[in-house]
């Protein structure tokens, strides 16, 4: 039997982290059914070894943006359940003020970029960060972008990956391939359906991995990580991965049979790793128990003080609309063009454009 152990890594941490997701989404549908949460909802059930055993290997250095199916990542991240499940409310003290909800989450003392609804627009965002963070000279930051494998089949994706390949940029591009696009399976839509193939066509690593085991999954971030630390450029990883509930809320879920749903449960990535950390004698059944207990009490305390949190105030409506003058603004002090007389315009002789 394969040893699917790592020396020194807290195999407990991970375990539980996993759970707290699964725990918080599973709420999150509840809370759905309720119309307490309302618009889009997107859940990670099954999908939790990816961003546990990925984000267990960042420091604060780091950025991360991931997709509307965020949830977990943000927990993860650090972004406080109470702050996440706020937003989702649409409460004013949530991480976003209210206004971003479940697709927009957003943090930035944690480095937590979104939560972007917009499939595969949020892979130049992380180029452009990963460049800030070299032009900047800080070294060894390294951003990390979350997408699935639907985004390979838009734009943004392949000028992405070729201009951060050009610019050596440090992006980890993390491919979390649940096999379907929405309603749309991975082989109706791409020609080639070797995702790592397909990327390293950009002349950068790439590889796949078992997206289901998170020890798997450390593994390789660990890897690649420590790569892109030292100067190796972006990297590429496919996890190969399953959802367990519809693409959203609405989605009735009718383009996959049920007995393949209930074959990729089996794998379940909870119930898999805790079966071999008990065997192994890291956790016993009491200490499996405490975790989700430890879960359920986190995200319960979420819900309280979403319910208690008030609603955005109508007079802060603009606010975050427009870019309010500052006083440290070196532009401040310029005429606007509106302030501008005829008699201040100045021409060339030598230049035919007009003024209007």
């Amino acid at each position: 039997m394969t040893d699917h152990r790592t020396p020194g890594v807290d195999e407990r941490s991970l375990l539980g982290d996993m759970i707290r997701i699964r725990v918080f989404e599973e709420r999150c549908a509840e809370l759905y059914g309720e119309s307490k949460i309302r618009g889009f909802l997107h859940l990670y059930i099954g999908e939790e070894a990816v961003a546990t055993g990925v984000i267990s290997c960042l420091d604060e250095r780091d950025a991360v943006l991931a997709t509307y199916r965020e949830h977990g990542h943000a927990l993860l991240r650090g972004v406080s359940a109470n702050s996440i499940m706020s937003e989702m409310f649409g409460k004013s003290t949530g991480c976003s003020g209210g206004r971003g909800g479940s697709m927009h989450l957003f943090d930035a003392p944690t480095r937590f970029f979104g939560g972007n609804a917009i499939v595969g627009g949020h892979l130049p965002l992380a180029v452009g960060l990963g460049l800030a963070d070299q032009m900047l000279g800080r070294s060894g930051a390294v951003t990390v972008c979350f997408f699935g494998e639907g985004a390979m089949a838009e734009g943004e994706f392949h000028e992405a990956v070729n201009l951060a390949a050009l610019w050596n940029v440090p992006v980890l591009f993390c491919c979390e391939n649940n096999r379907y696009a929405m309603g749309t399976s991975l082989a109706s839509s791409e020609s080639q359906v070797d995702l790592a193939l397909k990327a390293a066509s950009y002349a950068i690593p790439a590889w796949s991995v078992d997206g289901m085991d998170v020890t798997e999954v450390q593994r390789a971030a660990s890897k690649a990580l420590a790569a892109i630390r030292a100067g190796g450029g972006p990297m590429f990883i496919e996890f190969q991965t399953y959802r367990f509930r519809p693409h959203s809320m609405f989605d009735p879920d009718l383009y996959r049979d049920a007995a393949e749903v209930e074959r990729w449960k089996q794998r379940d990535p909870i119930t898999t790793f805790a079966g071999r950390l008990i065997d192994a004698g890291v956790i016993t059944e009491t200490d499996l128990e405490a975790l989700w207990a430890d879960a359920r009490a986190e995200t319960e305390a979420a819900v309280e003080a979403a319910e208690a949190g008030p609603l955005e105030s109508v007079d802060t409506l603009l606010e975050h609309v427009t870019l309010e003058p500052s006083d440290s603004d070196p532009g401040t002090d310029e005429p606007s063009p509106e302030t501008v007389t005829d008699d201040e315009r100045v021409s060339d002789d030598d230049d035919d454009e007009v003024w209007p």
